[in-house]
This record gives C-alpha cells, structure tokens and sequence, in this order.
C-alpha cells in the first residue's frame, strides 16, 4: 500500500516521543537521588509515554510491513493502555502536587510513599484493563457498522475511553483550582506577617499559577479535540479527521518531558553526570516537593 503521510508523521512524532522519554527512564534508573516519589511518578509518567512512541512505531510497521489483523488489534490495545497509562499518571501526579500542599506537615512520610505506590499500582492496573478490551473481544472486526471513528475499536468502547478522559480532566481541573486556592492563600499569609505583600512574592504566585495553568491547558488542548471527535464523530467521516485530532494528542507525550523532567534542576545535573562521568555538581542534590516539578 502507498505510503500514508499521516501514518507518517505519526511514526516519527511516535520516534520523538520514545527517544525523549527513555533519555528521562534512563536519567531516573541512572540516578539514586532520584529515588523519591515524586520522580518514581514522573518515571511512571515517561515510561507510558515511552511505551506509547514504541507503539505508534510498531503501528506503522505492521501496517505496512506485516499487514494482519491479530497483530494490528494487539498494537492498537498497547497503544490503548499507553496513552492511559500516560493520562493516568499525568493524574497521578496532579493529585501528588495538591498533597504536597494540602498536607505539607505530613508529606514526607511512609504513608505517602504507600499512597504513591497505590495510585501508580490502580493506574497502571486500570490502563492494562482498558488496552485488554479489545483484544479480548470488544472490536469490530466481524462487525464493521459497530465501528468508530478509530478502527478496530467500537463505538461503546471509544465512548468509555472518552468518558474516562473527561473525568480525569475534570479531577485535574479541580485539584489545579484548589492548587491556585492553596498557593494563593500561602502569599496572603506571608503578606500578613511581613504587613505587604512583595514584589517577589507576587512574582512567584504568579508564576506558579501561570505554570499550572499552561500545564492543564497544554494537556486539554491535546486530548480534548480526539476525545471530542471520538464521541461525536461518525466512521464514514474522511480518516483525515481522526488523524488530524490524533496527532496533536501523541505531541502530549512530547511535551511531558519539558513539563515535569527537564526543566528541573536535579534532572538536569544528573543528565550531565549521564553523559560527563567526570562532572561533579558543586552543590549537593536536595529533596524538592512535587510544587517545583
């Protein structure tokens, strides 16, 4: 079959997606500093992402190098539980970032590294569970008009996929409000001890919430238009739609490791220690809460 130029550019954006990712897997198993839950959710965060460029590179090499309908429906369901793992453990780590503030006190504790690891066991349990579906059945291969706008996947399963999208949002738009609600409250009571309110301190709460706003609305403008057209959408529509709203998703996981790995400081030492065995950081590593990543 002649070449796809979206399958195209859906294999290489899937090759950027791996390479960055598994730099940040390795810069994180390299490192024993970066042993601490925070950096145990964005490794869980980077090695979905990772997983899911290796999938759309092996869909775009059975699609057109080995063409069967068994391997396809096995790559479509990794691909599947991928991309939930990624969202999950995007989820994962909003809801790290609110308890880091919420409970500050008490962060720092074996509870929480139990939290930690309950919440990355459900994810990934979860996205396993939904990437199995359609390999356990819940296709239209011997049923085309059940398909969706996403062959082989069903109506009733893209549906479930974008309902379980649009909680997550709506959970991670919570939490970044309360977030903004508990950062601002902290700026208020430091401007209370010192009677004003600095220039500095108005600059960090500033910045923070533009942070957190340019976080969740990268992750919406991503996802939201595929899960959109997922539940709106009709499969006699040109597949030039659900590429067009496909692609801008996989550029999430492209993202997500400026977001949450290198733009911080101990992962960017420790990437210099990777590559230059012979650099030493003058100054030590010291334990940042999940608010800095």
């Amino acid at each position: 079959a002649a070449l796809n130029p979206w399958d195209v550019m859906l294999c290489v954006s899937g090759t950027a997606i791996a390479c960055e990712n598994a730099l940040v897997v390795a810069i994180i198993c390299y490192s024993p500093a970066l042993r601490t839950p925070m950096f145990v959710l964005v490794g869980s965060l980077a090695t979905a992402d990772l997983l899911a460029g290796l999938g759309l590179i092996l869909n775009f090499v059975f699609q057109y190098v080995i063409r069967s309908e068994t391997v396809s429906l096995l790559t479509v369901g990794f691909l599947v539980a991928s991309f939930a793992a990624s969202v999950s453990s995007l989820l994962a780590i909003t809801v790290d970032r609110y308890l880091s503030l919420y409970n500050a006190l008490t962060y720092y504790s074996e509870r929480t590294v139990l939290c930690i690891h309950t919440m990355l066991a459900g994810a990934w349990g979860v996205s396993l569970c939904l990437g199995l579906l359609p390999v356990l059945g819940w296709n239209c291969l011997h049923d085309h008009a059940a398909c969706s706008v996403v062959r082989p996947l069903t109506k009733s399963n893209v549906t479930l996929l974008s309902a379980s999208f649009f909680l997550v949002f709506l959970i991670m738009l919570h939490l970044y409000i309360e977030i903004c609600k508990i950062v601002c409250r902290h700026a208020h009571q430091i401007a209370l001890q010192q009677h004003f309110l600095t220039a500095s301190h108005y600059v960090a709460t500033k910045k923070g919430v533009s942070t957190l706003a340019i976080i969740l609305g990268t992750f919406g403008a991503s996802w939201l238009p595929f899960a959109i057209y997922c539940v709106v959408g009709d499969p006699d529509y040109p597949s030039v739609y659900t590429y067009a709203t496909l692609l801008p998703a996989t550029y999430n996981s492209m993202i997500n490791p400026i977001i949450y790995a290198y733009r911080n400081q101990e992962i960017q030492r420790s990437m210099w220690v990777l590559f230059c065995g012979c650099f030493q950081a003058k100054v030590s590593f010291r334990s940042r809460s999940p608010s800095d990543v």
